[in-house]
């Protein structure tokens, strides 16, 4: 998809099917196939960075929530392996309520998982358990179908060295105790 079209879409309030940045056929055929790791960073939220003072992890309202546009952008990507048959196993989650909201959205369901809770504000040694959890649960995965993990581009980067725009995921296989980028699914470009 050329840029004009993206931006053609975004001005009539549309959002732009996903995108891979490898082969896109070949990386929606390999999804088909199961047995992968999927880093997803949550959908668009309302602007800013991090969440705002007070922010408590048990309440929405005090968090950065997905933006409508980001509850659409959740449903379109679910929409996208729906369409494609992309089989999809567990589907876990940070616990910040805009991780669960995308999760829920596009998959229609969710399991809270800690370790995938933002980094962001973590200490190093905290850092290095959440990443340790995700190597060892992703590490151990061996279903026919796709594992899913909604988090945070700060967590996104220290697993696989890659940046993703909100509402992208990293398509991984586990790799010795590492996660092995295949591609990415762009939701612009």
């Amino acid at each position: 998809m050329d840029r004009r079209h993206v931006l053609a879409l975004l001005a009539a309030g549309a959002s732009p099917p996903l995108w891979a940045d490898a082969d896109p056929a070949a990386l929606w055929q390999r999804l088909g196939e199961g047995g992968h790791v999927l880093l997803m960073r949550h959908a668009a939220t309302h602007p800013g960075i991090g969440d705002p003072p007070g922010f408590v992890l048990t309440e929405c309202k005090t968090q950065r929530n997905l933006s409508e546009a980001g509850r659409k952008d959740a449903r379109r990507i679910g929409e996208a392996f729906r369409s494609r048959k992309i089989p999809v196993g567990e589907v876990l989650s940070s616990r910040w309520c805009r991780c669960l909201d995308t999760a829920r959205l596009a998959f229609g369901r969710v399991e809270p998982a800690p370790m995938l809770d933002s980094m962001f504000q973590d200490g190093e040694a905290s850092q290095r358990e959440k990443l340790a959890q995700v190597l060892a649960r992703a590490g151990a995965y061996a279903g026919k179908d796709n594992l899913v993990l909604v988090t945070h581009d700060v967590n996104i980067r220290a697993l696989v060295s890659e940046y993703v725009a909100q509402g992208e995921i990293v398509v991984a296989r586990p790799a010795g105790g590492r996660l092995a980028k295949l591609g990415v699914l762009r939701a612009h470009a």
